[in-house]
């Protein structure tokens, strides 16, 4: 099953807001919210833009609007890639 790994929800994120290579999503930080680690809404709409053309799916919005962490977006999305495959 496709999967987004907390790895390229950082490298995503750094393409976006223009970060270092030394900002990593681990367990230390994938609770932490995406204010609290720099990056602001428009670097997460430049993410899902990207997510949604490279992994060929639709994210419900209100769902991303409540996504403040890491870890809630890699579920939302985890989550709509898991029910396309099942489809």
């Amino acid at each position: 099953m496709e999967r987004l790994e907390p790895s390229e929800l950082a490298r995503l994120l750094r393409d976006a807001a223009g970060g270092d290579e030394g900002t990593a999503l681990d367990d230390d930080n994938l609770d932490t919210s995406f204010l609290d680690l720099g990056y602001d809404s428009l670097a997460l709409l430049q993410v899902t833009g990207v997510v949604e053309r490279d992994h060929d799916v639709l994210l419900d919005e209100d769902a991303l609007a409540d996504a403040q962490t890491p870890r809630q977006y890699l579920d939302l999305v985890n989550a709509a890639l898991a029910a396309r495959t099942a489809a």
